[in-house]
């Protein structure tokens, strides 16, 4: 239908990109109206590559929980401004929608969530009687938005963001429907791959949506365009499936990048230059748009270095890495690695 939409948020450049990525797998799969809500920081030349992928980008003020105490739990003081989604429901145009983050990806044709009601949404695999706020099918509405602000200003968000205030505002989500529980395939999150890897041996192959999940985002790692991997990674709680990460920068450097290219949003078509900047910009958190790639070139020389120089870990018993592992303190990239759990699980499995 004309007035159902796919819709989407991003408050930098970076989410930018993450925007564009998610805009193209969508074109893929679905003829529905897609909608981008833009933070003012979004530069102009992104809006006008935007522009070339979504049928509707909308500059929106920023709102900011400015709840650190909260944010500071979950280790993610960014996370405030994920209040930005509550203007979703102001898109009244449409009749119904489906949010999806911007680090989300669509695998296959997913037109069929339209067919659901508010507030549909998959759990989240940290707190399964909560839902994940990265993919919800919702219906656009005046009054449900002044109720939503109305709540975050008088009781805030129990985590500080977007997700907290929706479960908070939709509260009957773990017990009262059962069909607006999305299944998992909709909103599959790269946390669970790796602690739950049977299950996505089992089903990953049935995925509808990905979503990458922790600080660490696909346009934060490294990619050798002459080889068409994925390289490195920063360091992050959650590690992302090399797999779906390949996808992502595939669909990135054949579709996203001659855009960006084409509109100054980047110089060239150095995907691997590009790539690093964005993961020095992500450790450095202090420029906002590369400028010179041999000052690109020389940061990623010095981070190189450091983390040559840095002496290896000291090990632990049995017994306290299962105490950091009931704490959230889990080593994903050293003992605790991807490669490490698989191979431990395979041995079990065999």
């Amino acid at each position: 239908m004309a007035d159902h939409a796919f819709v989407t948020l991003a408050t930098n450049d970076s989410y930018g990109k993450g925007a564009l990525v998610l805009g193209s797998s969508l074109r893929k799969y679905t003829s529905k109206k897609l909608a981008v809500l833009i933070a003012p920081q979004v530069s102009d030349s992104m809006r006008k590559v935007l522009s070339k992928v979504y049928d509707d980008v909308r500059v929106v003020d920023v709102l900011d929980s400015k709840d650190s105490a909260h944010l500071a739990l979950l280790e993610r003081p960014e996370l405030g401004v994920t209040l930005t989604k509550l203007h979703c429901w102001t898109l009244t145009e449409y009749t119904k929608c489906v949010f999806m983050d911007a680090d989300t990806m669509v695998l296959q044709n997913i037109d069929d969530l339209f067919e659901r009601e508010e507030l549909s949404a998959a759990p989240d695999p940290g707190w399964p009687d909560c839902f994940n706020s990265g993919v919800f099918v919702f219906r656009p509405s005046i009054e449900t938005y002044k109720q939503l602000l109305h709540k975050a200003s008088e009781e805030g968000s129990f985590d500080g963001g977007d997700q907290g205030l929706l479960n908070s505002f939709f509260n009957t989500w773990s017990t009262k429907d059962i069909h607006k529980h999305l299944p998992f395939m909709y909103n599959l999150s790269s946390i669970s791959i790796y602690t739950y890897l049977p299950a996505f041996k089992a089903f990953g192959a049935n995925a509808k949506v990905v979503h990458f999940l922790g600080k660490a985002k696909p346009w934060n790692y490294t990619y050798d365009s002459k080889t068409q991997t994925v390289k490195g990674n920063v360091h992050d709680q959650t590690l992302i499936h090399p797999e779906f990460l390949s996808l992502w920068w595939n669909t990135y450097t054949s579709r996203i990048l001659p855009l960006l290219t084409e509109h100054g949003v980047v110089k060239d078509a150095s995907t691997g230059l590009k790539a690093l900047s964005g993961l020095v910009c992500s450790l450095a958190f202090s420029c906002r748009f590369c400028r010179d790639e041999e000052e690109i070139t020389e940061a990623v020389s010095q981070l190189s270095i450091a983390a040559a120089a840095s002496p290896p870990p000291p090990s632990i018993s049995s017994e306290e890495r299962r105490e950091r592992w009931e704490q959230g303190q889990v080593d994903y990239m050293g003992a605790d690695s991807y490669d490490n759990i698989k191979k431990k699980l395979d041995t079990y499995l065999q």
